[in-house]
């Protein structure tokens, strides 16, 4: 594996981190300085950090939560609000994969891997996420036009798929699978489309969903979901 994803892994650093400390010279490969890129096993070598060596990595660890409104996803908040860092295992080197907004609940991956979570949150990894808005407005018609293809201010939204399904009270089930990944980018298509968002909830992210877990619950992921994600050395 390259030394950028072993250093990541094992929560060293993130993976742009860890491409610094190599460059900075502060990373050693059986004794010799390091280069961006070279090849490492890291139940083999003898890596080191400033003189402290890497732990042995194993396998990397994978969960999901079912995160609520009104937790923040990052790791601490000045302000002392709730993060999801405080309903998930304190495990050395866990990041989470994808935000998800203060509002927006849901779906929410974490992972040992930091390489891997860099890859599956960058919009070149193509990775699907499914959600479901409750929405007042005129979804169906916003809902062919999102088919189409809507322009936001950072280029065009196209939706994998989009269903609409009326609920009791006038709104709404407005849901949209998209593989870009933008920031906020359902919340920002619905308002492109004419459509107020009541509730918004992440259902499935590569496939991998909450079901069987209630708002605040996580659970570890099972190896067909991790192999589903495709992650790869």
């Amino acid at each position: 594996m390259r030394l950028q994803r072993a250093l990541a892994r094992a929560g060293a650093a993130s993976r742009r981190g860890a491409e610094v400390l190599i460059a900075e010279g502060r990373v050693t490969v059986n004794g010799t300085t390091a280069t961006i890129g070279q090849s490492v096993d890291p139940n083999a070598d003898d890596i080191r950090v400033d003189g402290k060596k890497l732990s042995r990595t194993g396998a990397a660890r994978w969960f999901v939560l079912h995160k609520p409104v009104g937790v923040l996803t990052t790791r601490r908040d000045p302000g002392g609000r709730r993060t999801v860092f405080d309903l998930v295992p304190d495990v050395p080197g866990l990041t989470y994969v994808g935000r998800l907004d203060y509002l927006t609940e849901g779906v929410l991956l974490f992972t040992t891997d930091g390489a891997a979570a860099h890859t599956l949150t960058h919009p070149s990894g193509g990775v699907a996420r499914t959600y479901v808005a409750t929405v007042r407005g005129d979804a169906p018609a916003a809902a062919d036009r999102a088919r189409e293809g809507v322009k936001l201010d950072d280029g065009i939204a196209h939706p994998e798929d989009v269903r609409v399904r009326r609920q009791p009270g006038g709104t709404w089930s407005f849901e949209v699978t998209l593989r870009e990944g933008r920031h906020r980018e359902v919340r920002r298509l619905c308002d492109a489309l004419g459509l107020h968002v009541d509730r918004l909830v992440r259902t499935a992210y590569g496939g991998v969903t909450v079901a069987g877990l209630g708002l605040g619950e996580w659970r570890e992921l099972r190896p067909s979901e991790v192999a589903r994600l495709a992650v790869r050395e």
